[in-house]
């Protein structure tokens, strides 16, 4: 059965990967896109099931079921654009973010026998409270073309991350400045012209040139699974990380990259890598087997399948 499923669009990657799902998305829009209301904004190729519809008119449509993904969608957006009777479809909650403070106080927005949330990592799962909520786990994939391939001819390495000196320590901003300082190192993503960077590159562009990089360096230190880690390993780019939240159970170290929480030994496992192509290709082999094998798409579209039909299982009394 083809769905007509709302979205707000919050992390365009994330919904460019959805849109493989054989279903429509609407995507609602207000003028000047803020946030939440983007619509196809960004650089994707948006296929045609992801429609954008005027947030005012979003009352109209006959919606089978309602994605969340901020507190605002959760708290305020449906309550604006959305009737009585829509916000009784069933819904779920797709939580993309790691939990922040105490292990104590991690008590989740939605606590809903009626309200499927779903992580992106076993690590969120495992440290959000989410009370009454059924909670399931649908790990990332990427649409890299199967053609593209690194050839580790550029002796340097990339790093991926939006706005980083804005994220400041949590996404690595301070440890970045280090280690640039001892190994060639480009920045790419939203905001990294600020700091000498790429920019923000389309994604079949970024795609195209990361696979001339030796590796693919990680210096956030608390968030989910990034999408360009899994994007760098379908390319066979060798990941160098820091040993946080999901990543030591997807890089192996000395095996498909290397891992650590001590700078000297990355410095080192980088300086490895560009002294040796050979020891890249290796890893970087490596690194595209075990994304093929646990991050491949057509597992995300059989996990996003069992979830939705989950999600429609557990629809909620109407509002009165």
């Amino acid at each position: 059965m083809r769905l007509t499923i709302l979205i707000w669009h919050i992390h365009g990657s994330y919904l460019r990967l959805l849109a493989e799902l054989p279903h429509t998305f609407i995507v609602p829009v207000r003028p000047g896109r803020p946030e939440g209301y983007g619509g196809r904004w960004g650089h994707f190729d948006w296929p045609p099931n992801v429609v954008e519809v005027p947030a005012e008119r979003v009352r109209d449509l006959p919606l089978d079921l309602l994605i969340f993904q901020t507190p605002r969608n959760y708290l305020r957006d449906q309550y604006e654009i959305l009737t009585p009777a829509q916000r009784s479809r069933p819904r779920l909650y797709l939580e993309h973010n790691t939990p922040k403070g105490h292990p104590d106080r991690l008590r989740h927005l939605v606590d809903d026998p009626y309200t499927l949330v779903v992580h992106v990592t076993h690590y969120n799962r495992l440290f959000w409270d989410c009370g009454r909520s059924p909670t399931c786990v649908i790990e990332h994939t990427a649409l890299v073309p199967e053609t593209l391939r690194a050839d580790y001819a550029l002796a340097r390495g990339l790093v991926v991350v939006n706005n980083l000196a804005q994220r400041g320590r949590v996404c690595g901003y301070d440890i970045f400045q280090t280690l640039r300082q001892r190994v060639p190192l480009d920045l790419a993503g939203m905001g990294s012209d600020d700091l000498g960077g790429l920019g923000d590159l389309p994604q079949a562009v970024l795609w195209a040139r990361a696979s001339r990089y030796r590796f693919f360096f990680n210096p956030i230190r608390y968030t989910s699974l990034p999408l360009a880690v899994v994007e760098a390993m379908h390319l066979g780019l060798p990941i160098v990380a820091l040993a946080t939240t999901e990543l030591p159970t997807v890089i192996r170290h000395g095996e498909n990259g290397f891992i650590s929480n001590d700078l000297a030994v990355l410095t080192e496992a980088m300086r490895a890598l560009l002294a040796d192509p050979d020891l890249a290709r290796r890893l970087g082999e490596n690194a595209r087997a075990t994304a093929r094998a646990r991050f491949g798409l057509e597992r995300f579209r059989r996990d996003w399948q069992r979830a939705l039909e989950w999600a429609l299982d557990l629809a909620p009394p109407r509002e009165s």
